[in-house]
């Protein structure tokens, strides 16, 4: 089992999933059950997978988890690029974006990483 705060890539998501939560509290009210919640379900769920995968037992399994972790980050990049794009967000959405992409590098080398079991 590991400490999933131990791992560069929970370290990152966090401080992403912080930023995400920051940059989406003034998006329209409106967007509060759709697009708002979507992005921050997509953060959280990034940070819990890995959490989740660090906690199982095997190899196997962690990298299953981090790969679902990986697609949770895809799907707030789009997210984010979207919302940002409508101009729902603050301004520093960008550096947010960008600590995404990072999140999803170190995703993709920690799954090559990971031995298969």
């Amino acid at each position: 089992m590991r400490d999933f705060r131990n791992l560069i890539a929970w370290q990152k998501a966090h401080s992403a999933a912080l930023r995400v939560y920051s940059t989406t509290s003034r998006m329209p009210a409106a967007e509060r059950y759709g697009l708002q919640a979507q992005i921050r379900r997509a953060a959280v769920s990034v940070t819990a997978n890995i959490a989740e995968g660090a906690g199982r037992g095997t190899n196997a399994d962690f990298a299953r988890f981090l790969s679902i972790a990986s697609g949770s980050a895809s799907e707030l990049q789009a997210e984010l690029e979207l919302a940002g794009e409508l101009g729902y967000l603050d301004e520093g959405w960008g550096d947010t974006l960008k600590l995404v992409h990072e999140v999803k590098r170190l995703l993709h080398a920690l799954i090559r990483e990971t031995p298969s079991g």
